[in-house]
């Protein structure tokens, strides 16, 4: 249950993110509010850290170098979501980046990427990502 709640937060606070970010773009620029939404995301990360007192450091030698990575995702993401959110508004971009999201997890599962069990796709599956690309098409329309 906790999963589902936490899921939901997260996707509720990307949209809000999203239009934020939309709406200081239009005052500084895309790059800019990608530069400041990562610098204020650190910023709160950073003092939540230092107040669950959780400092595990030490296993940050075990991580692959390319997972590190995986924070220069957020300024693509950023940048592709203020953009289009000004090109087709937000309620066709969060469609579009659920879609995104749901193929690019299919493609990690079919292919193991990353260290992920590969996972084949069912029927049941592609039919409900199927319907879910028809439903952002019919938004688009």
């Amino acid at each position: 249950m906790r999963g589902i709640i936490f899921a939901l937060l997260g996707g509720a606070f990307i949209t809000l993110q999203g239009v934020a970010n939309s709406k200081i773009s239009q005052d500084i620029g895309t790059w800019q509010t990608a530069t400041i939404t990562q610098f204020t995301g650190f910023l709160v990360a950073f003092i939540i850290l230092m107040f669950a007192r959780e400092r595990k450091w030490q296993g940050i030698k075990k991580v692959k170098p390319l997972y590190l990575i995986g924070g220069t995702f957020g300024a693509i993401v950023v940048f592709g979501n203020v953009t289009a959110i000004h090109f087709i508004g937000v309620t066709l971009t969060v469609s579009a980046m659920l879609i995104s999201q749901l193929g690019m997890t299919v493609l990690i599962d079919r292919n193991g990427w990353f260290g992920v069990m590969k996972q084949k796709m069912k029927m049941p599956q592609l039919i409900g990502i199927t319907m879910m690309i028809a439903g952002v098409v019919i938004l688009g329309l």
